[in-house]
């Protein structure tokens, strides 16, 4: 048996033992993001001269994780998921350090090029749901990508909180503190991750060819095309409603920490559904757990084009993490099913390039839409793409039910 098909093998056990160690870098290294989402908008109308801009820290960070992935991919098939993740959680610290230092010089600019290097953490914090599956038999990958993701209901509560307990830090200047609390965050929670076991990929020796099919048979696949597409779907429109809620928020009267409330919720909604979404796919397939995500994501356009009261971006805000749960998840367990361990690198950073270019869309069009045309406008912004990750779903499963029946 070659070197690589011994890594191919699966070992649950040690699956197990990594999974562990991944949701404690979801819960605890994870909580950063909220914080970024939460203040981001809040910190950049601050210091934005155009309030169109407001939401451009945020964007940032997509950009930067849209930017990263493919590189951080390559860095995982090299070196392994540990240097990887490692390197992520510096970048998060440097992100949250510079980001403080632009809030108490107020410099616009210099808060953007800190959540871009923030950019960097949130690129390998993507690739945790991935390394969690890299071991598993096929029976345990969903549960294990799904309980990984769980984590992100202890970032959900972590998250909020720390913007609440560390935003005056540096009273009078508000927000620094939290930011400047990411560095503590960074360099204590990464610890851990060195005691991260998945075996790194075996290495292409010189004058050999790329293992793995090219990239048109890889794209020819139906599963991995729709799998992109719908998990491109889930986490953009996801984070078009949310970036713009803050502002939203704050634009019909309520507080900041009404703001923060309502995106715990919606966090809690993201994540604390990941105790069940895997044994659910498993039990009716990615696809339809897909489509129940695509059906809550509806929902949360609809609610909130229903009204501006708090009850209303309470319930809105759920059931968009509701969707992007099952949407996202269902969407990284078909694309984890339908690929070769020898591809894993390319598809997987390929997927997140992806993922992330359309998220980063979404987030520079969320602050010109809400500045431009107003909270509606973000929501009916929805439609358009539901439609058609919708309408890839119901043609891949028609041409699996005609090649199952041929």
């Amino acid at each position: 048996m070659t070197q690589a098909a011994v890594e191919a093998v699966p070992d649950d056990a040690r699956a197990k033992r990594a999974v562990a160690i991944l949701f404690w870098g979801q819960s605890v290294l994870g909580s950063q993001m909220p914080v970024h989402f939460i203040l981001g908008g809040l910190a950049g109308g601050m210091l934005a001269e155009n309030a169109a801009l407001a939401t451009l820290p945020i964007s940032m960070i997509v950009l930067g994780s849209m930017l990263s992935a493919p590189v951080m991919a390559a860095i995982m098939g090299r070196f392994g998921r540990r240097t990887g993740f490692l390197l992520g959680a510096t970048a998060g610290a440097a992100g949250g350090a510079v980001a403080a230092q632009a809030i108490l010089i107020h410099s616009f600019p210099l808060l953007c090029a800190g959540t871009l290097l923030t950019g960097i953490y949130m690129s390998a914090h993507n690739f945790y749901r991935f390394a969690a599956s890299d071991m598993a038999s096929d029976a345990f990958r969903p549960k294990a990508i799904s309980w990984v993701m769980a984590g992100g209901l202890f970032a959900a509560l972590l998250g909020p909180q720390f913007v609440i307990w560390f935003r005056d830090w540096f009273e009078p200047v508000p927000y620094a503190g939290a930011y400047a609390f990411l560095v503590v965050l960074n360099i204590g929670g990464a610890v851990p991750l060195l005691f991260l076991d998945i075996p790194r990929p075996p290495r292409r020796e010189k004058g050999t060819a790329r293992p793995g099919r090219s990239w048109r048979e890889i794209l020819t696949q139906r599963r991995i095309v729709v799998a992109m597409l719908c998990a491109m779907v889930s986490y953009s429109l996801m984070n078009l409603v949310m970036t713009s809620t803050p502002l939203a928020m704050v634009d019909c009267g309520f507080e900041p920490d009404d703001a923060a409330g309502v995106v715990r919720i919606h966090v809690l909604a993201m994540y604390g559904p990941s105790f069940f979404t895997g044994p659910l796919i498993a039990r009716f397939g990615a696809p339809r757990v897909i489509s129940a995500g695509l059906a809550m994501l509806a929902a949360a356009a609809l609610v909130a084009l229903a009204g501006i009261e708090i009850e209303h971006f309470t319930i809105a805000l759920a059931l968009l993490g509701l969707g992007w749960n099952f949407g996202f998840i269902g969407a990284t367990s078909m694309l984890a099913e339908s690929h070769r361990a020898d591809e894993r690198a390319r598809v997987q950073g390929l997927n997140d390039f992806l993922v992330m270019g359309l998220v980063t869309i979404a987030s520079f069009s969320s602050g010109a839409l809400m500045a431009g045309f107003g909270w509606d406008a973000v929501n009916i912004a929805m439609l358009p793409l539901l439609t058609l990750a919708a309408a890839a779903l119901i043609w891949l499963t028609l041409r699996e039910g005609a090649l199952r029946t041929a």
